[in-house]
């Protein structure tokens, strides 16, 4: 059987750009707290003109900057997505991003369904070429239904437009290459890793290169 130092060329890739959406209750922040530790790949940190809460460290949980600094990387075109949400910025930034993936390194970015899409349109091939994205979606609305109210964070009318959101976005699932249906953590974070494996093997994402 040939293995892969049998091969007669070396393998080599760029990074793989993993971004994952989900509605609000569907396990993906569970998800996420799971895997970070993984040292396989870099989890994007966002960046955001809100002020830190308490317990929070620049640079880990976000990246925190002032609207004028904001607004210098929209100026400057280094957001792939960003929104304005309760009057504060929140977005993801292209140059580090782009660094890992041309040294090699995988990217997890976080965004809604909304960050999902100004991410598809970027036309920067280094970005497109390398993007895998996964919609987290819960078993059912019951289900859904049943973990929100068992967070008790919101009140009632504040669950409703949760309920009422995650409705629109689960009705987006398909504009995603990948679907995960969660259940336990145990079992979302065997298969996200399951399939972040699968795709560091898909043969159009290898260079290959003569051995010198």
């Amino acid at each position: 059987m040939s293995t892969p130092s049998d091969l007669p060329f070396h393998t080599r890739r760029r990074g793989i750009l993993f971004v994952i959406s989900a509605p609000s209750g569907a396990g993906k922040s569970t998800l996420l707290h799971g895997i970070r530790h993984f040292a396989d790949f870099h989890y994007s940190v966002s960046c955001t003109t809100r002020s830190p809460r308490p317990g929070e460290t620049n640079g880990e949980d976000y990246h925190f900057l002032s609207r004028d600094q904001f607004e210098t990387e929209i100026s400057n075109s280094n957001l792939l997505e960003y929104a304005e949400v309760h009057g504060n910025f929140y977005g993801t930034r292209k140059d580090a991003i782009k660094e890992h993936l041309a040294h090699g390194t995988d990217v997890l970015v976080d965004v809604d369904v909304q960050g999902a899409r100004s991410i598809r349109k970027c036309e920067d091939p280094a970005i497109t070429s390398a993007l895998a994205d996964i919609f987290l979606a819960p078993p059912s609305m019951e289900i859904l239904t049943q973990r929100l109210h068992k967070r008790a964070t919101e009140s009632p009318e504040q669950l409703q437009l949760r309920l009422n959101n995650a409705i629109l976005e689960m009705q987006c699932w398909r504009e995603y290459q990948y679907l995960l249906i969660s259940g336990s953590p145990e079992h979302d974070q065997r298969q996200f890793r399951a399939l972040m494996e699968s795709e560091r093997l898909r043969t159009f994402r290898l260079n290959t290169e003569e051995p010198q």
